[in-house]
């Protein structure tokens, strides 16, 4: 299966994690290819395609939601997953935390068969306001790489028709 995994990240950490969910997905035998979203030029020679966004004060990255909209007719023919990333504690770990309102719009828009929210990374010397103002208090990495494992073998059961692989 040909996966797209195409990511829209501020500071590093949604692309760390788009590398991870294509790692294991290609670890379980499908073809990735990981890319900012802004980068992609198309997605017709694709089977499938997962997309990953920080979230920003509650936003969805605006990559990701240009991505979604540029190619919403292409992704609503395809099996599409969508990912949010962003809480700075524990509170993603167990994959119940509700879409932020940008990723249940794309996900009506383009039928995604599904959406996680993982925890998010903030380095201590992040710059910019707010990131430096929080980087006091909340620096740290929440990206749960057990659950990104599971939740990759969810997504390559549900494309080889086996299930979860868990």
């Amino acid at each position: 299966m040909t996966v797209l995994v195409a990511y829209g990240s501020k500071r590093g950490g949604t692309q760390g994690l788009a590398e991870q969910i294509g790692a294991e997905l290609t670890a379980l035998g499908d073809d990735v290819r990981v890319e900012p979203a802004a980068a992609v030029k198309g997605v017709g020679e694709v089977e499938a395609v997962v997309v990953a966004g920080a979230v920003y004060a509650g936003r969805w990255h605006k990559d990701a939601r240009r991505f979604v909209r540029r190619y919403e007719k292409e992704l609503s023919r395809v099996p599409v997953w969508l990912v949010a990333s962003g809480p700075l504690d524990a509170s993603a770990d167990d994959g119940a935390l509700p879409p932020v309102e940008h990723v249940r719009a794309a996900m009506e828009r383009v039928h995604a068969r599904g959406q996680v929210t993982f925890g998010g990374r903030l380095e201590p010397d992040a710059q910019g306001f707010p990131a430096s103002a929080m980087a006091k208090t909340k620096a740290g990495d929440w990206r749960n790489a057990e659950q990104v494992r599971q939740w990759a073998a969810t997504v390559h059961g549900d494309l080889s028709g086996q299930g979860a692989l868990l």
